[in-house]
């Protein structure tokens, strides 16, 4: 099968090399082509791996997803730890969404349509709440529902400025981006 010269270098063998080279191309597959047109093979050739060693590290395609999610919500987490304001918390967001467009609308299907990444999204879900009670004592008062509710507003309003659906609509990008950061405090700012 032709793999639309996308096929990276030669690869020495190492099982943590491997695995994240494989990582990294799955997430541009993915970002690039979605789910349904990307496969191992073209994953493999494109880490520069032959199509067994995808096989090696993961059971299927959408473990290899799942996994890319993790790393995506691990990294998210990364670049929201030092910021100081909702403000900056937007831009951040907004940012971090921009980079994996293509992810995040594949993410939103196969979150509707397959039961082991509706699990794995539940888990991370239940991990950001603890990781905000963590670092957001204040929250300590509130309900998982409540502090879910607000995970789930400010990433749709960032996922709509990353895909701009906001701009669609005809509203500035500063704008939205404010009204992120308004609901960010409002949700998540001391009360």
């Amino acid at each position: 099968m032709a793999v639309r010269g996308k096929q990276g270098p030669k690869r020495p063998r190492d099982g943590q090399a491997t695995r994240k080279a494989l990582l990294d191309a799955a997430m541009a597959e993915f970002n690039e082509d979605g789910f349904e047109q990307t496969n191992s093979n073209r994953i493999a050739a494109r880490a520069g791996y032959a199509p067994q060693s995808f096989y090696n590290h993961f059971a299927d395609k959408l473990a290899i997803f799942i996994e890319c999610y993790n790393h995506w919500v691990d990294a998210e987490f990364a670049h929201l730890a030092d910021v100081r304001t909702a403000d900056a918390a937007a831009r951040q967001m907004i940012k971090h969404h921009q980079l994996d467009v293509g992810f995040r609308r594949t993410l939103r299907h196969l979150s509707l349509v397959e039961p082991r990444m509706r699990g794995a999204r539940a888990d991370n879900r239940n991990r950001q709440i603890s990781a905000m009670r963590d670092r957001l004592p204040h929250l300590q008062r509130r309900t998982d529902a409540n502090i879910a509710a607000g995970i789930l507003l400010v990433e749709r309003l960032a996922d709509c400025c990353a895909d701009a659906e906001l701009s669609d609509m005809g509203i500035d990008g500063q704008d939205a981006i404010h009204e992120l950061a308004i609901l960010i405090a409002n949700r998540f700012g001391r009360r």
